[in-house]
């Protein structure tokens, strides 16, 4: 507000609505412009008020998109209400965008916001993430397995139902003979739930529960069961130390912080994500490298050869997996090829290595999913 000037020249003067943003209820008023003041002039039934004319701003109507709605710069609530919007052509800023005040301060608020924000996703998730991972009891941590794999199955597929487990009953008794090789001197707390998923992407991943999924396209890929076997091994070897619990817990945290912030939070864009994040699960540096640890000795005492894991890794570089974003989940960290390496180093001396499946039931485990499919992978002779 300013004082009334001393020189008026009054030009444009019509009827309006005025809201001073302290009662809601409009008061009809006259305004026009002292043109020699360069003023707004706005006479209520109290007082008479002026704002300067390069501080008057035209807001959206809300409502009905047929009045035109004035505010200054000045006071953030008053609002003046005109019926003609052709009116604005008097005012020569009010199309204009407010100055920004105070920069300096909004740019460190911003700073501080952002900070925050950081802290929270890449501090405050991740260590209420692993606490609350230790709480969960078996039949939750199943029941989020049981959950994301349905969400994971209709988010990769265009069709009306979900992609299809495999399920041919040869392939999947070669399968769990394979399991059960590797598991055989292992204490797991948690039961497996092996899967084969019919579709062509080149990955396996672990998800709460005990759940270990393969894609069909994996085991395209394989050229011996044994790199099958190492990729199982590693997974397993997240299962034992809950992983995927942590990390579908961290994901969903971080997720859901980013979707308060942005909106979205519980719709489609948010499932699409987090299946994202948990397909290609990015686990730590030191949770990959125990898991790769775990799979050494998983496959030593089944007398598989660790370097099948080497292989695997081997076989995703040829594929071309760094550069086209192929099996993210083993291609996580840059360093792969020092795991290729230790893989190479973690057999023993003298070692002997056992076939995990016969020439048959590796050709069983590579049909799992049926013939109808071109196979890529290459199968065994008799």
């Amino acid at each position: 507000m300013t004082l009334r000037p001393s020189e008026i020249s009054r030009q444009h003067q019509t009827e309006a609505y005025f809201l001073d943003g302290v009662i809601p209820q409009a008061q009809k008023i006259e305004c026009w412009i002292e043109k020699a003041a360069d003023m707004l002039a706005i006479r209520t039934e109290a007082k008479t008020l002026y704002w300067k004319l390069d501080d008057v701003r035209a807001v959206p109507d809300q409502g009905g998109k047929d009045l035109l709605v004035l505010r200054t710069t000045s006071e953030p609530l008053p609002r003046v209400l005109l019926t003609d919007p052709s009116y604005i052509k008097h005012l020569p800023k009010a199309r204009k965008t407010p100055p920004v005040t105070k920069r300096g301060k909004l740019v460190a608020w911003s700073f501080a916001a952002l900070t925050s924000v950081a802290i929270i996703i890449f501090g405050l998730v991740p260590l209420m993430a692993n606490q609350l991972a230790g709480f969960i009891p078996p039949e939750g941590e199943q029941a989020l397995g049981d959950v994301t794999l349905t969400q994971i199955r209709e988010a990769l597929t265009d069709e009306a139902a979900p992609i299809s487990f495999c399920t041919d009953t040869d392939g999947t008794r070669a399968l769990q003979r394979m399991q059960d090789r590797l598991v055989e001197a292992q204490a797991l707390e948690t039961p497996l739930r092996v899967h084969v998923l019919d579709h062509e992407m080149i990955n396996a991943f672990a998800l709460p529960g005990g759940h270990i999924v393969f894609f069909r396209g994996l085991i395209d890929k394989a050229e011996t069961p044994e790199e099958i076997a190492a990729v199982f091994a590693h997974e397993i070897g997240h299962v034992a130390s809950r992983d995927p619990t942590r990390h579908a817990l961290r994901s969903a945290g971080s997720i859901g912080v980013l979707g308060l912030l942005f909106g979205d939070f519980a719709g489609g864009a948010l499932v699409l994500l987090l299946t994202e994040q948990l397909i290609e699960a990015q686990y730590s540096q030191g949770a990959e490298a125990a898991a790769d640890s775990f799979a050494y000795d998983m496959l030593l005492q089944a007398e598989i050869s660790p370097a099948a894991l080497g292989t695997m890794f081997e076989r995703f570089l040829e594929l071309g997996g760094e550069t086209d974003g192929i099996t993210a989940h083993f291609m996580s960290h840059p360093a792969l090829g020092d795991r290729i390496e230790k893989a190479r180093h973690a057999e023993p001396a003298g070692f002997q290595a056992q076939p995990i499946l016969t020439p048959k039931e590796w050709r069983d485990l590579q049909s799992i999913c049926g013939d109808s499919h071109e196979r890529r992978g290459k199968s065994l002779k008799n």
